[in-house]
């Protein structure tokens, strides 16, 4: 079986022209600001390589001669370059930087944005936490690349260049003498970049499964501590961590050679230098400002050297990085408009299923040559076993997914003939886990739609009960649920989502047991807040619990996805098949066996009877179809 993690971080190349090139094109729309940078990155090198001439003229001039007046001007010259190389360096990461920034946010713009238009599928395959690294750590290491990557190694070339060319000018026998030790330095540069290459992807791994373990636990504290695992957790979590410490060890291992050597490779070029240099000095042959101009040379030759190493850390990161990103951006939608895809007007709520089949791995069937039609304003209750389908039919409807085959359609069209956002404009979905966005009350009903006033929102607050639990809030519909509403009750997360079902008006409403085991005062308020909801509308309810959909007009029941029986519920209970056999189990032996009585108030005789139901949370206006 495959590692996950290996895929993760699998190698690639070191350096690949064409993401390099792609991601130029994220730097192309700022040339106007990078053209500058690029030229105070250019002054600031001519600054530094003007210092060591400045000496070597102050000290075989005015000094040798012993001219103190004119020694003044030469270190006031020397002073001023030192001075323009901190103001270039300052100008130069300043715009730098600036820059990134610009290039971060259009690019995060870029990701988001698509991650928006992507199908459901693509959520299913990849995780919330992977998604999340790319749009945080590797968007960050592509700004590592413009800032600290490509203009700064572009900064170091130019550096070495410039050394070797005012070695030349200098001294060209120094020069030459200097060079003998260079062929050492780009054997061990290959040498190191090939270990460090192996080792920083081994860390990589280390702390990926350190993280996926970390996040892991900490998710699933409560089961943790409700089996007595922590030392067992412990022991996993300290595993991990002492693999990431060994392969950082090695990693730094790498470093702690690679700098070293090259610090004495600059050594014995200043020792040669210092011996070449001083005989020649000695002789008269060579100036001691000339011998001083290269000795300083010499040092800003090894220094660019020591860090381009690390420059090449950078690309490589950010070639995985940027692999991966623009993998994602090379993503397209499973399920997108069609060319000529019309707007959906306003939607009568008739809903049809014609002959659909559907898998979700193109092997395993889940649905079967399923039909139904259901009546603009009427309910559809689906039910059946773990594993019938239920879900599916409201994932066709909603068109996360297409069907195999077959055809989902409303009002009488098939929904691939219609713009996919005014189609979904127009459904409501209500689900048992209710997601909240951290933010207001008000929020998580307006859900960022402008055209919902404070007046709409409390109106549909009341509705559907929610205005009871809002009003003892602190500050009312301003008060902050905090993440995935922590700060309510499940109850009241499920009046909010009703409220905010209710608020966009959507003509065919879905709800995928949208109850839950609450308290009876809760559950009566959130079977009034259905009630109100569904009232006028197309309803689709997937249910669990049978008790809660008795009277829809009409229920689907579901084997191995296909209909094996439909009818309404009293109907279902006077045939001897599966709906009788779930009811049995759930009411008969759940509640029923408790009380003896079914959430009705009725004994389980008169249902099976198909006597008139009360009242409840499914019953439509106008009385059953």
């Amino acid at each position: 079986m495959s590692d996950p993690f290996q895929e993760e971080e699998a190698l690639g190349r070191s350096y690949d022209g064409r993401l390099m090139r792609r991601f130029l094109g994220y730097v192309r729309p700022h040339a106007a600001l990078v053209a500058p940078t690029v030229g105070f990155l250019v002054l600031r090198v001519g600054a530094e390589l003007a210092g060591p001439i400045i000496l070597q003229r102050a000290i075989d001039g005015p000094l040798a001669r012993q001219e103190f007046a004119s020694l003044a001007a030469w270190a006031a010259a020397f002073m001023a370059t030192a001075t323009a190389v901190g103001a270039f360096e300052f100008c130069y990461t300043w715009m730098t930087n600036f820059v990134g920034q610009k290039i971060i946010l259009d690019l995060r713009m870029q990701v988001f944005s698509h991650l928006q238009r992507l199908s459901v599928s693509f959520f299913d395959r990849n995780p919330v936490g992977r998604l999340t690294v790319r749009i945080t750590n590797d968007i960050e290491n592509l700004s590592e690349l413009f800032t600290s990557g490509l203009l700064e190694s572009a900064a170091d070339l130019l550096m070495i260049g410039g050394v070797v060319v005012m070695m030349f000018v200098v001294s060209p026998k120094l020069a030459l003498l200097t060079m003998v030790i260079v062929p050492v330095v780009l054997w061990m540069a290959y040498l190191f970049r090939r270990v460090a290459r192996e080792k920083n992807r081994a860390m990589r791994l280390k702390i990926a499964r350190l993280n996926s373990y970390l996040n892991e636990s900490v998710n699933g504290i409560r089961t943790i501590q409700i089996f007595g695992r922590e030392a067992s957790c412990l022991d996993r979590f300290r595993g991990r961590n002492a693999e990431h410490r060994d392969s950082a060890i090695e990693s730094i291992f790498a470093y702690s050679i690679f700098y070293p050597g090259i610090e004495a490779l600059s050594s014995v070029a200043v020792a040669l230098l210092l011996w070449y240099g001083g005989n020649r000095i000695l002789e008269g042959t060579l100036t001691f400002g000339t011998f001083v101009a290269f000795w300083y040379y010499s040092q800003k030759f090894f220094m660019p050297v020591r860090e381009l190493a690390e420059k090449y850390n950078i690309l490589q990161a950010a070639m995985a990085s940027s692999e991966r990103i623009f993998a994602i951006l090379d993503s397209e939608p499973e399920v997108k408009d069609r060319p000529g895809a019309l707007p959906a007007p306003p939607l009568r709520g008739e809903v049809e299923f014609q002959g659909v089949s559907f898998s979700y791995d193109g092997k395993t069937p889940v649905l079967s040559d399923l039909s139904f039609r259901v009546e603009p304003g009427r309910s559809l209750a689906v039910v059946g076993l773990t594993g019938a389908g239920k879900s599916t039919i409201l994932n066709l409807l909603l068109r996360f997914y297409d069907p195999g085959s077959g055809s989902v359609k409303v009002d009488g069209r098939d929904l691939r003939e219609y713009d996919l956002g005014t189609l979904r404009r127009q459904m409501g979905l209500v689900l048992q886990d209710v997601f909240l966005f951290a933010g207001s009350v008000e929020e998580n009903i307006r859900l960022g739609e402008p055209g919902l006033g404070r007046d709409r929102i409390l109106e549909c607050a009341r509705a559907v009960n929610a205005d009871r639990f809002i009003g003892r809030l602190p500050r009312g519909v301003e008060t902050d649920v905090m993440e995935r509403g922590a700060l309510l009750s499940t109850g009241e997360r499920q009046l909010l989502s009703f409220a905010r079902a209710l608020a966009f008006d959507p003509r065919i409403l879905i709800l995928d047991e949208a109850t839950s085991s609450v308290d009876s005062e809760t559950e009566r308020l959130i079977q009034e807040g259905l009630l109100r909801l569904m009232k006028g509308r197309t309803s689709i309810v997937i249910a669990h619990r049978l008790s809660t959909i008795q009277h829809a007009d009409r229920i689907l029941v579901l084997h191995k996805g296909r209909v094996q029986e439909s009818g309404s519920h009293a109907e279902l209970l006077r045939q001897d098949g599966l709906y009788r056999k779930l009811y049995r189990l759930q009411v008969l032996s759940g509640d029923a066996a408790a009380s003896r009585e079914t959430p009705s108030g009725r004994s389980p005789e008169t249902i099976e009877a198909g006597a008139p139901p009360d009242a409840g949370p499914l019953a439509p206006e106008g009385g059953a179809a």
